[in-house]
Order: structure tokens, then sequence, then C-alpha cells
């Protein structure tokens, strides 16, 4: 695997080791950051009201949609 540098503040690399643990690389570290991140991403889009209507909503519109004969 390639190797790369990425300038961060002493302020940064100091915050980034707080979120490692004991033998950690920063690269470890970071990668576990980000797939946190992108689980907090997935529950948020799934659990996201948007767009959403309540059953008793859900119910008065299929009722006018299609009443019954």
């Amino acid at each position: 695997m390639n190797n790369t540098t990425i300038a961060v503040t002493n302020d940064v690399k100091e915050e980034i080791k707080e979120f490692g643990n004991k033998g950690e690389t920063y690269s470890q570290i970071i990668k576990r950051l980000i797939e946190s991140a992108k689980r907090r991403q997935l529950q948020e889009l799934l659990m996201s009201e948007e767009g959403t209507v309540t059953i008793d909503e859900a119910r008065k519109e299929v009722k006018k949609r299609w009443p019954k004969s």
C-alpha cells in the first residue's frame, strides 16, 4: 500500500491522537473515524422524517384516491 503525507496542524494531530487506542496508527484512527461517520450518515438518512406522513394521513389519502364502490 502506498503512503502519503497529509499536512495538519499540531492541534488537529493531538485531537486525532485522542481518538486512538494504544498501538493504533494515525491511518487506522482516521479510517475508524471515517467508518463511524459513514454509519452515522446512513442512520440519519434512514431515520429521517423528511417527506413522511402519519398513518392517519396516509389512510385519508387512500380513501380519497380509492373510495369504496
